[in-house]
């Protein structure tokens, strides 16, 4: 085990040099815009992984933390005053509860599977709902953040949001790591496997779903709070709208869920696949939905486990 998690951490620490070292040697704005939303979508489904990859908890509604992330960062920045270094904690503070509140009223009356996913839906649904009204959230205009340029507004060029988004996803990972070769994911994927095994064997299954739903929703707000920083905007839409939680979901079962690389191998290859589609139908509306739609059914077809499970029974 020991052998294992120095190989993950070197792997880890291998992929945040090779991201490092191609943004230092282009220093084409296309080509690092195209990196930055790769390594956003890797985020989001990292993120998402953790609850339904290594808990078995599959969630339709991940833009729910997204949006309470980006919308608490911009509400505290506009209403009140604070920085976006300091808006951060809690707007992560927030998605995790977010996660621990939809997760708690879930999985107390033992919803799970389909239920769980329709359950995370709705939430999402609702919350677009409400920041479609009320004032503080901007109603249906959605939230323009001021320009601020430079480390204090956290509204970098390109390079510096570069290495942001790369330090929120090298953090993930590093949960995703931690999971993978700790006692509390040991107990989460016990749970995924068979909760009633699971329960027999003296796990807690309500606190160790209810611990993964936290993750989830802190990482997935990180985010949501990278999303509203780097455009300066936010409405209900984008920020809880279903093209998030289907990002989210398909990067994931792509790269290979229960994995700690696999999610970010989907991302990749799908946000290449996406790009590429766009530069031949151009910006054709709800192009790249269908895009994901056909890779997953071929995905669930050919590769079951995703991409990492192809490597694997090769290996």
């Amino acid at each position: 085990m020991i052998r294992s998690l120095r190989a993950d951490l070197l792997l880890l620490a291998a992929f945040c040099a090779a991201v490092l070292a191609t943004a230092l040697l282009s220093d084409d704005g296309v080509v690092l815009h195209f990196l930055i939303l790769t390594l956003h979508a890797a985020l989001l489904s990292v993120a998402w992984n953790v609850l339904a990859g290594f808990g078995g908890q599959f969630s339709f509604g991940n833009a729910a933390f997204f949006g309470v992330g980006a919308y608490a960062s911009g509400v505290l920045q506009l209403e009140f005053g604070l920085s976006a270094w300091a808006a951060l904690p809690l707007a992560l503070v927030a998605g995790a509860l977010t996660g621990v509140i939809i997760g708690g009223l879930a999985f107390r009356y033992g919803l799970r599977g389909s239920y769980f996913a329709l359950v995370t839906l709705a939430f999402a649904e609702v919350l677009r709902i409400l920041a479609n009204t009320v004032e503080f959230t901007g109603a249906g205009v959605g939230l323009q953040l001021p320009l601020a340029k430079g480390v204090a507004g956290m509204q970098l060029d390109k390079p510096g949001m570069l290495v942001l988004v790369l330090v929120m996803l090298a953090i993930a990972l590093a949960v995703c790591i931690y999971l993978r070769h700790s006692r509390f994911g040991a107990w989460l994927v016990a749970v995924r496997d068979n909760e009633d095994a699971g329960r027999a064997l003296g796990v807690n299954v309500f606190r160790v779903k209810l611990g993964a739903a936290g993750i989830c929703g802190a990482l997935t707000a990180a985010a949501g709070v990278f999303y509203i920083q780097y455009l300066n905007y936010i409405d209900p839409v984008l920020a809880f709208g279903p093209s998030v939680s289907v990002e989210a979901l398909v990067g994931a079962i792509v790269g290979g869920i229960g994995t700690v690389w696999g999610p970010v191998a989907g991302a990749v290859l799908l946000h290449t696949l996406g790009e590429s589609t766009r530069n031949l139908f151009g910006d054709l509306p709800g192009i790249n939905l269908v895009l994901y739609g056909v890779i997953l059914v071929l995905v669930m077809m050919v590769a079951p486990r995703g991409v990492a499970g192809l490597f694997a029974r090769k290996r």
